[in-house]
């Protein structure tokens, strides 16, 4: 999911702007279903914990809407997790987005495609809109190519536009493959024992900075990282 600079874009700006994605592949389509296949077996057969979901739910609907928020390499438990309730994901309109987009729709995503180089601020005006609209936007703050664990101005951007929540969250899991990726992705072992953790809500005000409020949902993803990790580490009962 890629991370939208922050721009402003105008009310001029409408959903059916947003550049239009180029027809999916054969190879693209197979690709996709064997990664889909892949997310049910691991994420499906995981045995999860979850601390703070209840809360983070309750605070989506009270503020009618939010931005749910994890690490680009955690977020193969929470594209399972939140399937076919219609929040929308960013997807980048590269070629890796035809797949990743594809499959988020087979989860029953709702999707937008843009991203920093192309198609950036239409997509953030749609984006805008569903959020105002009462819509959950699931996001990566770090991506779509990192650094990783460093949160980019996009989420805060929204957040501050919008009025809207973000909701940190991670999920962690073991047995599991970290991937020698940018982002250390994560795989959870089939039948693995999963940890799920919750921050408290964090909003935005119009006159905090976007360094101060990046720095804010940074230091709360990790330390629901740190806790998920360490819930692992405790023997199952």
């Amino acid at each position: 999911m890629p991370n939208l600079p922050p721009a402003s874009p105008t009310p001029s700006g409408s959903a059916k702007e947003v550049e239009k994605p180029r027809p999916l592949t054969l190879k693209v389509r197979a690709l996709a279903a064997t990664i889909g296949g892949l997310v049910r077996l691991l994420a499906g057969t995981a045995r999860l914990t979850i601390i703070g979901e209840e809360a983070a739910m309750a605070t989506l609907k009270e503020n009618n809407g939010g931005i749910l928020v994890t690490w680009h390499g955690r977020t193969l438990l929470s594209l399972y997790r939140y399937r076919n309730r219609g929040y929308w994901a960013l997807v980048s309109l590269s070629r890796d987005g035809d797949i990743q987009a594809r499959n988020f729709e087979k989860f029953g995503y709702q999707i937008v495609r843009g991203s920093t180089g192309r198609g950036g601020a239409r997509a953030a005006v749609q984006m805008l809109r569903e959020l105002e609209k009462g819509g959950v936007l699931a996001f990566t703050p770090d991506g779509p190519r990192g650094p990783a664990r460093k949160v980019q101005p996009g989420v805060v951007f929204f957040a501050r536009r919008s009025g809207k929540p973000i909701l940190p969250l991670i999920a962690t899991a073991t047995p599991c493959k970290r991937l020698t990726t940018w982002d250390d992705y994560l795989l959870p072992a089939p039948f693995s024992r999963a940890a799920w953790v919750f921050g408290d809500p964090i909003f935005v005000a119009p006159d905090e900075s976007d360094e101060d409020a990046c720095r804010r949902v940074e230091e709360a993803l990790n330390a629901c990282e740190a806790k998920a990790e360490g819930m692992l580490r405790k023997p199952t009962p």
